[in-house]
């Protein structure tokens, strides 16, 4: 979902929200040294005497050099090489994002121990008598801000599988730093707990008061006629001033006249699709989640029509595998200065669900069950990150049995929490989820999550984070690969595609339809700038690029093999979905690539 803009100035907001935070902090302060009616002791000195009772000369050691890291020289330091390093890397936005957010808890810090003025815990301290109070804690403070901006820094800007291990590694900084300060007796364990929300809100509100950079779109090519374009958009998600700048986009690379067709929520945009299909439209730009671009493609899926994928919404897995820009403005351009692609899309049916296309993922149990927990308003004002409350609500969810058959082989049966079938691989931080999953591979990729015992989520995550998979019941993670992959389990469970909830059921059949889709990406680093070479067209040429006959690789681990018999069959089934594509003049659509 979109913030909508031109309401408030964002330097105003940013001054607004800072207030409310501070309120909040010193409010919270004064609350926990000043109880009513003697409610609660404001001492909390058990857990720091505990502590404090059971010092060694290695931990004594370690809580310096974490406590160190966190002092205010430090801080400072490690901001200023930060932000030079991003300014050399002609990133300043993010290095001003950076600088802000510890400036701001800061500034909100020594006003709360100002007014808050609490004593430090009754305890031999180890770092001596320092001038401000105990509550909020500043380290603690600080190093959120910091390290956990670092964290956030490294998830968008790091490329590989080592993103995710370095936002972890930074992240918990701050966690370990108020270890060591409830070690060391300086604070309370309150004033560690409102050091770290005083951080990760400074982080928030200098996230969302930055202004919003505007990119120039690219000269408007002199070429007519000019092919009509729609914007089928979530009106939710998409405000008028985005639509204006969206249309400008369009504009520049050739397009006109754009119509804008807002999506119903009983369909998600289908219907509004179609409708600009009647009204001759070549290039649909789905601005949404990921529901309206899965929308859009099952109307636009074997018509020739060319998708656009605008990400607006709380997912955007399919922007996210296709490589494009988060920016919604952004990955229009790229698209359209890119090229086409044919990309496949999954038919699900089931027990009590109609069949219906999803375009990146499916499954059932605790995923599904997150999903449908996850409201929209948390959703709008987190973002993905809202999908944690969810996860946190059933995690100890029960395994249950489940029964997978591929491509007609014999059926497995294990105990599992959650089934995930893809047409993609990647989820949102760059976490592959399906190492092997591409979108135009013709084939489906499941993953079984099957945590076992104490330590088995530990054990999942570790072998998501390395990409290190065994087959098998006794493996966390167990993956399969095939054409048709159907799942029947002992009782009812919940069930989503593309993220949105479709109802409990017994049975997910997910089917591969090759071909069904062609959607513009941004250009690949071989390929030269086709710029505003003029929008989609006819393609002379139809068809997979896949040999006749050729067959399906093998599923990697162990998986069952894809037989030529349920091959051929399921080719049968989907056909419906690679009649003749379109293409840019001037441009091509880009041949298969086949997955061994």
């Amino acid at each position: 979902m979109t913030r909508t803009e031109g309401r408030v100035p964002p330097y105003a907001a940013l001054v607004l929200a800072a207030l409310a935070q501070g309120t909040a902090l010193v409010a919270a302060g004064l609350l926990i040294t000043h109880p009513p009616a003697g409610w609660w002791d404001p001492g909390e000195n058990g857990l720091v005497g505990r502590l404090a009772a059971h010092r060694t000369p290695a931990l004594t050691t370690a809580s310096g050099w974490l406590s160190g890291i966190a002092f205010t020289p430090a801080i400072v330091a490690v901001t200023a090489v930060a932000a030079a390093l991003l300014l050399l890397r002609h990133r300043p936005r993010a290095a001003g994002w950076l600088a802000g957010a510890v400036t701001l808890q800061a500034v909100l810090f020594v006003t709360a121990a100002h007014l808050v003025d609490r004593a430090r815990p009754e305890v031999v301290r180890l770092d001596g008598a320092l001038p401000t109070s105990s509550f909020p804690s500043g380290h603690v403070g600080a190093a959120t801000a910091l390290y956990g901006g670092l964290g956030l820094l490294a998830l968008r800007g790091v490329r590989g599988r080592w993103r995710v291990p370095l936002c972890a590694l930074a992240w918990l900084v701050p966690l370990l730093v108020a270890a060591s300060r409830l070690y060391r007796g300086m604070h309370h364990p309150t004033d560690v707990l409102f050091g770290l929300l005083n951080g990760a809100a400074a982080l928030w509100v200098v996230t969302h008061a930055l202004p919003v950079r505007e990119r120039p779109a690219p000269a408007a090519p002199a070429t007519p006629p000019r092919p009509a374009a729609a914007l089928v958009y979530n009106p939710l998600a998409v405000d008028t001033a985005r639509l204006e700048r969206l249309s400008a986009v369009l504009a520049a690379h050739g397009y006109g006249p754009v119509h804008r067709l807002p999506g119903e929520a009983e369909d998600c945009g289908r219907a509004a699709a179609r409708r600009a299909l009647t009204d001759g439209a070549r290039l649909v730009a789905a601005c949404g989640g990921d529901g309206t671009v899965t929308a859009c493609a099952e109307a636009l899926a074997g018509t020739g029509a060319t998708l656009a994928v605008v990400p607006c919404g709380t997912g955007n897995l399919l922007a996210r595998n296709l490589g494009l820009p988060t920016a919604p403005e952004a990955a229009l351009a790229a698209a359209l200065a890119g090229r086409t692609r044919r990309i496949d899309l999954m038919r699900a049916e089931g027990d009590g669900l109609p069949a219906r296309a999803a375009a990146t993922m499916a499954g059932m149990g605790l995923d599904a069950a997150v999903m449908a927990d996850t409201g929209p308003a948390l959703k709008r004002r987190l973002g993905w990150p809202a999908y944690a409350v969810g996860i946190a609500r059933h995690l100890g969810d029960r395994r249950f049995a489940l029964t997978v058959t591929v491509d007609g082989a014999a059926p497995v049966r294990r105990q599992v929490r959650t089934a995930v079938v893809g047409n993609v691989g990647t989820l949102q931080g760059g976490v592959r989820l399906l190492p092997e999953a591409a979108p135009d591979d013709g084939l489906l990729d499941l993953v079984l999550v099957q945590p076992h015992g104490p330590g088995g989520w530990g054990r999942a995550l570790l072998s998501l984070l390395t990409g290190t998979h065994r087959q098998g019941p006794a493996a966390p993670l167990e993956h399969f690969r095939g054409r048709r992959i159907e799942l029947a389990a002992d009782r009812a469970h919940p069930r989503e595609c593309d993220g949105d909830p479709v109802g409990d059921g017994r049975t997910l059949i997910l089917t591969a339809r090759p071909d069904a889709l062609l959607v513009r990406v941004p250009a690949a680093p071989q390929d030269p700038p086709t710029g505003s070479a003029g929008p989609a067209g006819p393609v002379a040429s139809g068809g997979s690029s896949r040999p006749a006959g050729s067959g399906v690789p093998a599923a990697p681990h162990g998986a069952a093999a894809v037989s030529a018999g349920s091959a051929a069959s399921a080719g049968s089934a989907v056909s419906e979905g690679a009649a003749g594509p379109s293409a840019p003049p001037g441009g091509s659509v880009q041949p298969r690539r086949e997955v061994a």
